[in-house]
């Protein structure tokens, strides 16, 4: 990742704060003196500091660095001179070289080396002195520096160092802050935190910090590594694979005829051929499905759907008597499901409540989550979020169930 895309600085901004911390060369009362003929090429300098005839300057602060055996007091006053007059110059590496004198010097106060410190980190940040600039700000944030612009270099100077340990260190505890004061981390700093566990093969890091960029950022792209990740994790139930086209279909993700395809496959397994239609009809929509040397594979598809269409209408009436008929609720849920598949979500749902009401499920975490599912598609994503809250299995209900809560579905 470049130093340029990350850097949201302006150096004549670290120039303004370095002409404003600069001290004037009056004989201040708790300062030493500077002695005359040190001081005339300084004050000569300033002035043409102040009318930005920053070669002047600097020609004018050579000359008094060449004055012999110059006081510490001195060479502290020609050092931050210098840090400002070659800013403004452009010449950032003698900047760079002069703070850091000035910051050596005994004369600084804690108050100067805050700005010193600001300054500095940021003409590091641009020459792609990496390390340099992590500690600058190291430093200004131990002597109470809170710019929030120039904190939130500090992990991309770690990073851009290669210490991704530090930079998602700094990251976690950075996006932790503007989350907590309701503010939305920017992309930028969440995609460096997804990059600092990818390169530290930190599996268990990559994940959540995906999870926030589909969560504050919901790109197709995004949701489809989360869930394909999420659906890769050890444990995950071949029996969920219908859940997670669904989740695929809400967010975009399905980009690829293969993937219209076994969706509907999965749905018409599970006996519903109402929602395989849905995808279907949306892959013929998008032009993956009908084209192509799978075109009549396709269609063949979709003509068995069709048929499968009539069939199970009429035998939905039956069905229902029948599930209602059961001492458990699976068939009910299931039932319920299927009307989902159909858009008829009203009555889905009510079947699907009575089924759960009922007990005696196999997999009553499966139930809560097909049930938040269809209120999530009837447009009640307060009441879903209830019971996503409450899908607790570990086959990977429970996660499908937390990605459920991100899914912003358009009403």
């Amino acid at each position: 990742m470049s130093g340029t895309r990350h850097c949201r600085f302006s150096l004549s901004a670290s120039l303004a704060l370095a002409i404003g911390m600069m001290a004037a060369l009056g004989h201040a009362a708790d300062k030493p003196s500077l002695r005359p003929e040190v001081s005339k090429p300084l004050q000569e300098a300033q002035t043409a500091l102040q009318a930005k005839d920053y070669a002047t300057a600097l020609a004018k602060i050579d000359e008094a660095g060449k004055i012999a055996k110059l006081t510490p007091y001195e060479r502290y006053i020609i050092s931050r001179l210098q840090a400002v007059s070659a800013t403004g110059a452009g010449d950032l590496e003698t900047a760079l070289a002069a703070y850091e004198s000035a910051l050596a010097s005994s004369q600084m106060t804690d108050a100067e080396k805050l700005q010193a410190y600001d300054a500095a980190a940021k003409i590091a940040y641009a020459e792609k002195k990496y390390e340099k600039a992590s500690e600058y700000i190291g430093e200004y944030r131990r002597l109470g520096g809170t710019s929030a612009q120039t904190l939130a270099l500090l992990p991309q100077a770690l990073y851009l160092s290669n210490d991704f340990a530090g930079a998602q260190k700094e990251l976690v505890a950075l996006i932790a802050e503007l989350e907590k004061a309701g503010q939305t981390p920017t992309e930028v700093q969440l995609q460096l935190l997804l990059s600092c566990a990818n390169k530290l093969g930190d599996s268990a890091g990559y994940l959540p910090a995906l999870q926030k960029l589909a969560q504050y950022y919901p790109k197709e792209t995004y949701w489809k590594d989360l869930i394909l990740r999420t659906a890769g994790k050890p444990g995950f139930s071949e029996q969920l694979m219908l859940d997670v086209y669904r989740l695929m279909k809400a967010t975009g993700a399905l980009d690829k005829a293969d993937d219209f395809m076994e969706a509907a496959q999965y749905a018409l397994k599970a006996g519903f051929p109402g929602e395989a239609d849905q995808y279907v009809k949306l892959g013929y929509e998008r032009g993956l499905l009908g084209q192509g040397e799978d075109a009549d594979r396709h269609r063949q598809l979709r003509d068995t759907v069709a048929r499968k269409i009539k069939e199970d209408q009429k035998q939905l009436a039956e069905g229902e008597k029948a599930a209602a008929a059961l001492a458990t609720g699976d068939a009910l849920v299931a039932t319920g499901l299927n009307y989902v598949g159909y858009q008829q979500y009203d009555k889905g749902i009510s079947l699907m409540r009575r089924g759960i009401d009922k007990g005696g499920l196999k997999r009553a975490d499966d139930a809560r989550l097909h049930l938040g599912y269809a209120l999530m598609l009837a447009g009640k994503p307060a009441e879903a979020g209830e019971l996503f809250k409450s899908v607790s299995g570990d086959d990977g209900s429970a996660d499908l169930a937390r990605l459920w809560m991100l899914v912003r579905i358009p009403t």
